[in-house]
């Protein structure tokens, strides 16, 4: 009779020590390998309408969360296993290097001296410096800036480039942040503001300001947004590339971006090749 109880006992030990180590298992999945592991850690931005945007009721929108989400399904990773992480523009080789995140898309335009620290799928979108006005506004080209005033934020070099390549008499105005400078253009304060013409079709889309401002469609620059991968993770990279070529092929990018950046009478340029850089 004792024996039996010291066997039962020793049973119930046994038992518990692996369901424990079941659990650690599950637990110790690697959550940014593709498709494995219970959640991936992607990197977004969190302030920018139409492209990566955090809600009021923590829900996330805009057309980078829509190309991640279709990537990580391509993964393997429902939408329930995403985790969205803020990714600002000065840490997003950081974030990547570091390892808190699996891949960024948060406007990230690929460039040499990011390719030294990172590796980039795509591109998947190509985006340009342009100018936001208002609806009735008579300015359609860049010298039609002299003389007005131009918003962009603090730190951002493309209301500096205006001013200095092409409208020499611009009155430049610096805020805190695009909304700050949508809002300045609602009221007059402002007659223009410049940045990616992606990021501004994002803004004018919103409900509060549909219908009043429109996009001048100069093409002052090319930007080749890319899907941000630790460097030397070719494996992730090709993968994300045939997520991105198939997102393209069965109508799913188009979809985004009509979605997100239709409202402002944005027009997109056709979906890049992926390798492809538009100089």
């Amino acid at each position: 009779m004792k024996l039996r109880k010291v066997t039962a006992a020793s049973a119930a030990v046994l038992a518990l020590a692996v369901a424990a180590t079941a659990c650690g298992s599950d637990n110790d999945k690697d959550s940014g390998s593709s498709g494995g592991g219970k959640k991936i850690k992607i990197g977004i931005k969190y302030d920018q309408p139409g492209l990566g945007l955090k809600e009021p009721d923590g829900s996330f929108s805009g057309f980078d969360v829509d190309v991640a989400t279709y990537v990580a399904k391509q993964l393997g990773y429902t939408p329930g296993q995403i985790e969205w992480v803020e990714t600002k523009s000065a840490d997003r080789e950081n974030a990547l290097q570091r390892g808190d995140v699996k891949f960024i898309a948060a406007t990230y335009s690929i460039n040499d001296e990011r390719k030294q620290k990172v590796d980039f799928a795509g591109p998947y979108l190509l985006a340009h410096q342009d100018l936001l006005i208002k609806k009735d506004s008579t300015i359609s080209k860049g010298t039609d800036l002299n003389g007005k005033k131009l918003c962009s934020v603090t730190g951002s070099t493309s209301a500096q480039n205006v001013h200095d390549t092409i409208a020499p008499k611009a009155q430049l105005k610096e805020y805190s942040g695009y909304s700050e400078c949508i809002a300045a253009l609602q009221s007059g304060a402002v007659d223009a503001v410049t940045t990616d013409d992606s990021i501004l079709a994002g803004f004018a889309a919103q409900d509060k300001y549909k219908g009043q401002f429109k996009l001048a469609g100069l093409k002052l620059s090319n930007e080749n947004y890319g899907v941000g991968v630790k460097k030397s993770d070719t494996a992730t990279v090709d993968k994300i590339n045939a997520a991105l070529e198939k997102m393209v092929s069965d109508g799913s990018w188009q979809k985004a971006v009509d979605a997100n950046f239709g409202p402002a009478g944005y027009k997109n340029e056709p979906a890049p090749k992926i390798g492809q850089i538009v100089k």
